[in-house]
């Protein structure tokens, strides 16, 4: 059962139906619904009309209830009408679903209050900040705590629908919907690999600022302790004690990061790994490939074909 409201992400809802609709094709007994907190019909972010079942609270049981994102839940408090009905379907569901900004929802049901959860990796922060008593987990393509599963942003809907039928039918039944929608059956990874650029927020200090600066400009420097806290002026363990404060934190860990991200560009744009490797200051392909395995779950040769090129990859073997 989809709950769907006005703006909800269209995929949100394509996706996932269209992992269970396939699975009945190789055997499953899925019946798919969908309501929307009034029983009105809704208009998605597409544009598109969608006519609904009827209402939230008509619905008696169900086995899986799916509460699918949208855009707003992220920008203006969730509606009443929406958290109500997720409150009237948790306790009558086997199982309670969210894709994407869906977790906002569950998380206004109060149905989050002390369980772990993901979301879309550019509103896990906001997650977090909005309702502390959620244990966020920002790269988790999706959560299972109990009864109720989330997923991170838009297509991990898919990751999320494929486990599910895993659970329910079994992981051949699971592989031949994956391999008939041309999906991965577990996608490599998680979706920090999929993240924006590094987002640092302004240094206050000067000298907190000329480091970040510098760190930033020319990640291929031997960006030391040492070295970064003579730039600033200070003691490295004062150094050590700004980065804490204003940026959140290490000296290490921040230049681990500006590499990281200036590599991941370097890739995008077609270069080598071992140049890529020179270029961000890593010093060798191998210290680059353990960074990009610690922090995004796939090597640099992986993030290269995944994100190198949107072109020539159409003649591969989908087997």
């Amino acid at each position: 059962m989809f709950v769907v409201f006005d703006g909800v992400k269209m995929l949100d809802v394509a996706g996932p139906a269209e992992v269970f609709a396939e699975a009945n094709l190789f055997g499953a007994g899925y019946t798919l619904g969908y309501v929307s907190p009034s029983g009105a019909a809704v208009t998605t972010s597409v544009g598109l009309r969608l006519p609904v079942d009827g209402a939230a609270a008509e619905v008696a049981e169900a086995d899986t209830v799916v509460v699918a994102g949208g855009d707003a839940l992220v920008t203006r408090p969730v509606p009443a009408g929406l958290t109500e009905a997720i409150r009237v379907l948790h306790p009558r569901a086997r199982r309670l679903v969210s894709i994407c900004t869906g977790s906002f929802a569950l998380a206004g049901a109060g149905v989050l209050d002390g369980r772990r959860a993901t979301t879309h990796w550019r509103h896990a922060k906001l997650l977090a900040r909005a309702y502390p008593e959620v244990e966020v987990c920002p790269d988790a393509l999706f959560v299972e705590d109990g009864s109720v599963v989330t997923s991170a942003g838009v297509s991990a809907g898919v990751d999320l629908a494929l486990a599910l039928v895993e659970q329910d039918h079994g992981a051949d039944l699971a592989r031949s919907v994956a391999r008939s929608l041309v999906v991965f059956m577990q996608r490599p990874g998680g979706q920090s690999q999929f993240s924006a650029p590094l987002e640092v927020r302004p240094a206050r200090t000067p000298a907190l600022r000329s480091v970040v600066d510098l760190v930033a400009a020319q990640p291929g420097l031997e960006h030391t302790a040492a070295s970064l806290a003579a730039r600033a002026g200070v003691s490295p363990r004062h150094l050590a004690r700004l980065f804490a404060a204003e940026l959140d934190t290490t000296p290490a860990r921040f230049v681990e990061e500006v590499r990281l991200d200036h590599a991941k560009a370097q890739l995008d744009a077609g270069r080598g790994v071992a140049e890529a490797a020179r270029a961000a200051g890593f010093g060798s392909a191998e210290t680059m490939r353990r960074v990009f395995v610690a922090r995004l779950g796939v090597p640099p040769s992986g993030y290269r074909s995944r994100f190198g090129t949107a072109r020539g990859g159409g003649t591969g073997d989908t087997r």
